[in-house]
């Protein structure tokens, strides 16, 4: 299959879509990313690789990130990790409140704000250095040594993010936060604000196409029960009050971050990722969420 001739086909025939859709100006450092920035990169298991437009320009993962964030939380805590959030769709947006006092500030999954705030509080008790820690598994995966976290788009995050520590809080006077409420807001904000292309994202999450085993240095970063869990909460969770859509649109199991970036797998071929900032009502990329629907349509390639 000519598969670089048919990325080329998608990103022209969604040129309508790339000055569309807002950018995530409540985040004000992402406010101002230009909307028309797009890219696109896959990257099979067999290290054949296929791209264009901006696929080499760095931009903020966002809440893509949550996924390394489970998948190392898992790999050292085992299953207990599904004792404090849950694996449920929400069916709200990701920043909602509002089941968090219903349930008793027991997230509904690792993939909305409160489940990564929990997340990033269980990654703070593992280990004693949570944020280098993190950013080591990053560069691993990727194989680089250059990831970094952008201090901007951090302070930027926290200087404006009230209902993550409301969150947290609501969450702490449950007893489901062990530690300090400062300390996990930090390191969440920092764990989001990690800048990288869709190159490197594409070659980090080559991981869970191959069932948790690097695709490089064959370590195994994840059992294969792990692997199945996360991906299985991709694709039911992955895109917020959104995720039937993809799932019935696309048919792969992805994330998506208000970077504007979606990174999905099709378990034993490939990872793909798409960035254009421009995001629909529910906070995905408008273009990548059309892209990803195009590909998969005309590859014939889904889960399903």
């Amino acid at each position: 299959m000519d598969y670089q001739k048919i990325i080329k086909e998608v990103s022209r025939e969604v040129d309508p879509l790339k000055c569309k859709g807002i950018v995530a100006d409540y985040i004000p450092e992402l406010a101002k990313v230009p909307k028309d920035k797009f890219g696109i990169y896959m990257l099979t298991l067999d290290q054949e690789e296929y791209c264009t437009g901006d696929c080499h320009e760095k931009f903020s993962i966002q809440s893509i990130s949550k996924v390394f964030m489970l998948a190392l939380a898992v790999s050292k805590g085992k299953e207990s990790v599904y004792k404090r959030v849950g694996v449920e769709p929400s069916g709200d947006p990701f920043n909602s409140l509002v089941q968090l006092e219903y349930e008793k500030g027991i997230p509904r999954n690792p993939f909305i704000n409160a489940g990564a705030l929990v997340i990033t509080d269980i990654l703070l008790s593992q280990y004693k250095d949570a944020r280098a820690e993190f950013l080591n598994y990053l560069n691993r995966l990727v194989g680089q040594e250059d990831l970094k976290y952008n201090r901007k788009i951090a302070a930027s995050e926290k200087a404006c993010g009230y209902k993550n520590a409301a969150m947290v809080n609501l969450m702490k006077s449950f007893g489901n936060i062990e530690n300090d409420v400062d300390e996990v807001l930090d390191l969440y904000f920092d764990f989001c604000s990690v800048d990288m292309t869709c190159h490197e994202l594409a070659k980090a999450f080559r991981v869970f196409a191959n069932h948790g085993t690097g695709v490089i240095d064959e370590e195994q970063y994840l059992t294969e029960s792990q692997y199945k869990r996360i991906t299985a909460i991709m694709q039911t969770c992955g895109f917020y009050d959104e995720a039937g859509e993809f799932a019935f649109q696309v048919g792969l199991p992805g994330k998506s971050g208000v970077g504007g970036g979606i990174a999905a797998i099709l378990p034993n071929e490939y990872s793909i990722v798409v960035w254009s900032p421009g995001l629909n009502e529910k906070g995905n990329s408008l273009a990548g969420m059309k892209a990803l629907e195009l590909f998969t349509t005309k590859t014939e390639t889904s889960i399903f």
